[in-house]
């Protein structure tokens, strides 16, 4: 299951602006967008390898156009990959997707990805197509069937039915890098791991609720998928939820309030049952979904999910809620410096120690 590949620890956001549940206030939009190119500049610092900014079309996420935002960063960052988390292909045009993220690829010197996804939140439907579409799945296959397309062929020829049929016209500029990576982000449906192992893309698979076992399955789909459909080993990504801080405590009495806030208000739109201390204390345990803790914990925690996933990527989601700045920049600092190293030494010795031939491998043990 584990992979020669160097492991990658990032961070993706939404750039949450929403109330702080003690004092009411919300910082303004110009400040957020702010905190977060400061954030992504840390996180190129502390040594993390990759950056995500997702779209949203709603009051309490700022971000709606992501490449925008990405190109930003680029200037003010060196060597951190820059990526949508996700790009809601389903209301966007797959031309125009291709476009911006390969004109960010020119920004960022070949740093830029596409993780393309259907989207949580059904707010850009109204917005971009009058409503719910009637085949939402075929409307999203037929849309990452031309972005594919678009990305392999300076000419394109393609005709579907969400758009007008394109006979061979040239898309421009084109990406720097020898392949634009395009990931696939998944939340649990397997048609979609199917999708992702089928047409030979890297699958971003969202864990932000029970145990990490139950998503054995899916995973195994996705390469059962690959491997059928002739694809070599695909990478695999985990997102999840969390935050760090010095002390386990701390990580958790910042955390909760701005965290159950937030879940709250989406139980409320949702159905789900508030989240109480309780409910947050178990998620945060080794077998539960949330990465809240100090470093060694969620050092622990990465390491316990890639013995069961053997992934090549996780990326940390640290503001679920609103976090004061300084708290934001603390945990990033903590996840570049202490995180990161140490999972990416643990996980490189257990690879070597797997690549190894048997006899070398005797032969370290009984040294």
């Amino acid at each position: 299951m584990t992979s020669p590949q160097p492991f990658e620890l990032g961070i993706y956001t939404f750039a949450e602006r929403t109330p702080d549940p003690t004092t009411g206030l919300t910082v303004s939009p110009e400040q957020r967008i702010k905190d977060l190119l400061e954030e992504i500049e840390l996180a190129d610092q502390v040594g993390l390898d990759v950056f995500g900014v997702g779209e949203h079309h709603r009051p309490d996420y700022l971000v709606s156009a992501p490449a925008i935002v990405l190109a930003a960063a680029a200037t003010r960052t060196r060597r951190i990959r820059l990526t949508s988390a996700v790009t809601v292909l389903g209301t966007e045009d797959p031309v125009r997707v291709y476009q911006q993220f390969a004109t960010l690829d020119l920004i960022s010197g070949g740093r830029a990805e596409i993780m393309v996804g259907r989207g949580s939140f059904a707010e850009s439907f109204p917005l971009f197509l009058g409503g719910p579409p009637l085949d939402y799945d075929a409307l999203f296959a037929e849309k990452l069937d031309l972005l594919l397309k678009v990305r392999e062929h300076e000419h394109v020829f393609w005709q579907g039915r969400t758009r007008p049929a394109l006979r061979g016209e040239g898309v421009y500029p084109r990406h720097l890098q020898q392949e634009l990576p395009i990931w696939l982000a998944v939340g649990g449906t397997p048609s979609s791991a199917r999708r992702a192992g089928t047409l030979g893309l890297p699958m971003a698979l969202a864990i932000i609720g029970g145990m990490p076992e139950r998503f054995v399955p899916l995973v195994n789909l996705f390469r059962e998928a690959a491997r059928a459909a002739g694809h070599a080993q695909l990478p695999l990504g985990i997102n999840s939820h969390g935050f760090l801080a010095p002390t386990s405590q701390q990580a958790a009495d910042l955390a909760f309030p701005v965290h159950a806030a937030v879940m709250n208000q989406l139980g409320r739109e949702r159905g789900w049952p508030p989240m109480t201390r309780a409910h947050f204390e178990g998620d945060r345990s080794l077998r539960g979904a949330l990465f809240v803790g100090d470093p060694e914990q969620v050092i622990e925690k990465i390491l316990f999910q890639h013995e069961l996933f053997g992934h090549q990527r996780f990326l940390l989601q640290m503001s679920v809620g609103t976090l004061p700045h300084a708290q934001m920049m603390k945990s990033i600092e903590l996840y570049g410096t202490e995180v990161a190293p140490a999972v990416r030494a643990e996980i490189a010795r257990r690879n070597a120690r797997l690549a190894a031939p048997q006899g070398a491998q005797s032969a370290s043990g009984s040294a």
